[in-house]
């Protein structure tokens, strides 16, 4: 019998030694390439931090180290191509590139397609290739939830809204799906009417200049809807220049809908000036693309088309909203 515990307590030892010295399972070092269109934005910085970040977290349990290998396209379209030509030749195993035009970008797509590496369009769906798959907000359902909500504002408080409408970059999906909510609500519901279409190309100095514009050739405008508030405080000075930038309460008061919750939106919106927005959320994307790449990586089934919601802000409850990057210090534009 001792001879028997004997000889079992000897194999747990040995099971126990050949555990310990066994070789842990090999870890994968991925290359992924990140093409972004452009860095002025903080809500770029924030989505490279966040998949950086999100990947690291996870790296002990999946095995999967990410390189990353991050160019930048500073707004041009052709550069962003060759930029993306570099990592194909570069012999990458993955790119994730956010467009500076959905149309253009189709030709990198096809690139790499025959170079064999998939690529994944991130935030800015391409409108002329197909990528092997897609990550990021749906621009619709965000523009038509602020649409609602905006239009509800207005006829709870007995206005007729005259409003000017402050568009994104028309090469650029996002932008054409939030003037096809906007439109399609204001059809719908007929809680406004939109006496000014201002094109911006997302470009600051014509948020400013187009809002100006449109403030004074249209001195009845009571509403607005900006496409994205990352560059509020544009629109800001406009309304300061005919004296309209006012909190709600505020007889001069402009009833103001903006997408995103970006920083200057989201202090817009603390002090009463946006009455009603619809957020972008910037962890819950990258957390979205980090998971997609792992399936790629282990083989697994993942869904081509990938998009989350944002969620309704009001100046009542986005400050009581979790992850909003618009929050953290580090990003404040």
């Amino acid at each position: 019998m001792k001879k028997k515990i004997l000889v079992t307590l000897l194999l747990v030892v040995v099971l126990s030694m050949l555990a310990a010295f066994a070789p842990a399972g090999e870890e994968k070092t991925v290359k992924v390439c990140v093409s972004w269109n452009e860095k002025v934005h903080s809500l770029i910085q924030a989505w490279q931090d966040y998949m950086e970040m999100y990947a690291k977290e996870l790296e002990p349990t999946t095995g999967i180290k990410y390189e990353w290998i991050v160019n930048v396209a500073n707004g041009d379209a052709n550069l962003q191509n060759n930029n993306i030509q570099d990592c194909i030749n570069q012999k990458v195993d993955y790119i994730v590139a956010r467009s500076q035009d959905s149309g253009t970008i189709g030709a990198s797509i096809k690139a790499a397609e025959e170079a064999g590496i998939p690529f994944i369009t991130f935030d800015r769906a391409s409108t002329s290739g197909e990528p092997t798959a897609h990550v990021g907000e749906d621009g619709y359902l965000q523009a038509r939830s602020t649409a609602e909500a905006f239009a509800k504002l207005l006829k709870d408080n007995g206005v007729e809204g005259k409003c000017i409408e402050l568009q994104g970059d028309l090469l650029d999906n996002t932008a054409v799906l939030r003037h096809n909510a906007w439109a399609e609500v204001e059809k719908e519901l007929g809680a406004w009417t939109t006496i000014a279409e201002v094109p911006t190309e997302w470009k600051p100095e014509k948020f400013y200049q187009g809002a100006l514009n449109a403030l004074q050739a249209n001195p009845d405008a009571n509403c607005m809807y900006v496409a994205s508030d990352f560059a509020f405080s544009s629109v800001e000075n406009a309304l300061s220049a005919v004296d309209k930038d006012a909190p709600a309460g505020d007889p001069k008061h402009i009833w103001m809908a903006a997408d995103d919750i970006n920083p200057m939106g989201y202090e817009a919106m603390v002090n009463g000036i946006i009455d009603v927005g619809t957020t972008w959320e910037a962890y819950s994307v990258s957390v979205l693309l980090v998971d997609t790449l792992n399936k790629m990586v282990n083989g697994e089934p993942y869904e081509k088309v990938n998009l989350i919601a944002g969620r309704l802000a009001t100046p009542e409850n986005v400050q009581t909203l979790e992850y909003l990057y618009s929050t953290d210090p580090k990003y404040a534009d």
